[in-house]
C-alpha cells in the first residue's frame, strides 16, 4: 500500500488545483474484477481509483480500464450522469492499469435505493433519470470509440446456452425460454454504445439529488439499446421492491424520460423481451456458481446460496412466458 500511496502522491497535482500528495488511502469492499480505492488529496478533493488487480478476475469480458474511462468520458459530454475521470495509468506504471474518478456522494446498494425512507422522494423520478440517462449514452457517436465487441439478442442467447448446456443441467423452463427467445430475436439496424449492466446496484443515487452517476463500465459494448433497460428491469435486481424498473419505477416513466432526453423510442415489447432474457442470463450465471460449489471448484458459501436463485430465476420466466401469451 505504501507504493500505491506513493505513485499515487506522484499524480497529484493532476487531480485538483494545488494538491501535492494524497492522504487516507484506504481499499474499499465490493468489486469482483477491479480494485476500488477511496483517498483524498492534500487539498481535500475526494477520489476514487479504479484498478486492475495484479492477479484479475471476474468476467473475461471486461474492457480496458482505459476503454472504461474514455466510455465515461464520452457519457459525460452527452450529459450523461456519470464521475469525472481526471487522471489514467497505463499497464506497467508503477500505479497499474487504473484511472481515479471524483468521488461522488449517494448510495449504491439495491435493497437501500429500492425501499429505504430517505429515497421515497427520489424514487417518484427515479426511473425518468434512468431513462434519460440512457437516452443519453445510447446518443454517443459510436465513431472514434475505443474498440468494442457488437452483441445482439440471438449472440446472447447463443452465449448463456452455451453455458446452460456445458453444465449439465436439465431445467425445463430454461429450455423453453431458450426456445421462446430465440424464436423472437430482435435485430437492430445501427447499434449503439450498451452500458451492459446498467441496473439498481450500478447506479448511484443521492436522497436529495437522485440519480448522480452511472458505475462499473467493465461490460460496455455495442448493441440492442433495449439491452439496458430490460436487464434493469430484471426481477433480481429490483431487490424486494415492487416496482418493474430497479424495484423503483414503472415501465411508461422509464420510457418517457428515455423520449424526453432524446431517445429513439423503444416499445415496451421489446424492453419485456430482453428483461425476459435478462433473467435466463442470471438463471445461467446462478446455475454455474451452484455447480462450482458442487463440483467442489469453489465450495464456499457465497456460491452456494447465490446457486439457490437459480430457481428464483425460473420463477421469473414462468410468469414472464405467460404474461407473454
Amino acid at each position: 500500500m505504501d507504493d500505491l500511496q506513493q505513485a499515487l502522491s506522484a499524480i497529484a497535482p493532476q487531480l485538483g488545483p494545488g494538491a501535492t500528495t494524497i492522504v487516507n488511502l484506504r481499499r474499499l469492499s465490493g468489486g469482483a474484477s477491479q480494485e476500488t480505492w477511496a483517498f483524498e488529496t492534500d487539498t481535500g478533493a475526494p477520489l476514487i481509483l479504479r484498478r486492475k488487480p495484479p492477479s484479475p478476475t471476474g468476467s473475461g469480458n471486461a474492457v480496458p480500464l482505459a476503454t472504461e474511462a474514455a466510455l465515461i468520458r464520452a457519457a459525460a459530454a452527452r450529459g450523461a450522469a456519470v464521475p469525472q475521470v481526471l487522471a489514467e495509468s497505463a499497464p506497467g506504471s508503477e500505479i497499474g492499469e487504473a484511472y481515479v474518478m471524483a468521488r461522488l456522494e449517494g448510495e449504491t446498494l439495491g435493497k437501500r435505493i429500492a425501499r429505504d425512507p430517505p429515497f421515497a422522494e427520489v424514487r417518484k423520478t427515479l426511473a425518468r433519470d434512468c431513462g434519460a440517462a440512457l437516452a443519453a449514452i445510447h446518443g454517443v457517436p459510436t465513431e472514434g470509440l475505443p474498440p468494442l465487441a457488437t452483441s445482439s439478442a440471438l449472440l446472447e442467447i447463443e452465449k448463456y446456452e452455451g453455458v446452460y448446456r456445458t453444465s449439465g443441467a436439465e431445467r425445463p423452463i430454461f429450455e423453453a425460454a431458450i426456445r421462446y427467445l430465440k424464436d423472437r430475436a430482435p435485430t437492430v439496424d445501427r447499434p449503439v454504445l450498451v452500458h451492459g449492466d446498467f441496473r439498481n446496484g450500478n447506479i448511484m443515487v443521492h436522497p436529495d439529488k437522485g440519480l448522480v452517476g452511472v458505475l462499473d463500465w467493465e461490460l460496455a459494448h455495442l448493441g440492442d439499446p433495449a439491452e439496458d433497460m430490460g436487464w434493469i428491469c430484471t426481477r433480481s435486481w429490483r431487490f424486494g421492491g415492487d416496482k418493474p424498473v430497479g424495484g423503483f419505477g414503472d415501465y411508461a416513466d422509464l420510457l418517457e424520460g428515455y423520449e424526453a432526453a432524446g431517445g429513439t423510442p423503444i416499445p415496451l415489447e421489446r424492453v419485456l423481451y430482453w428483461e425476459m432474457l435478462g433473467s435466463l442470463k442470471w438463471g445461467c450465471m446462478c446455475l454455474t456458481m451452484y455447480m462450482a460449489y458442487a463440483t467442489g471448484s469453489d465450495a464456499s458459501v457465497e456460491r452456494a446460496m447465490i446457486g439457490r436463485r437459480t430457481s428464483e430465476t425460473e420463477i421469473d420466466l414462468v410468469n414472464l412466458l405467460e404474461a407473454a401469451r
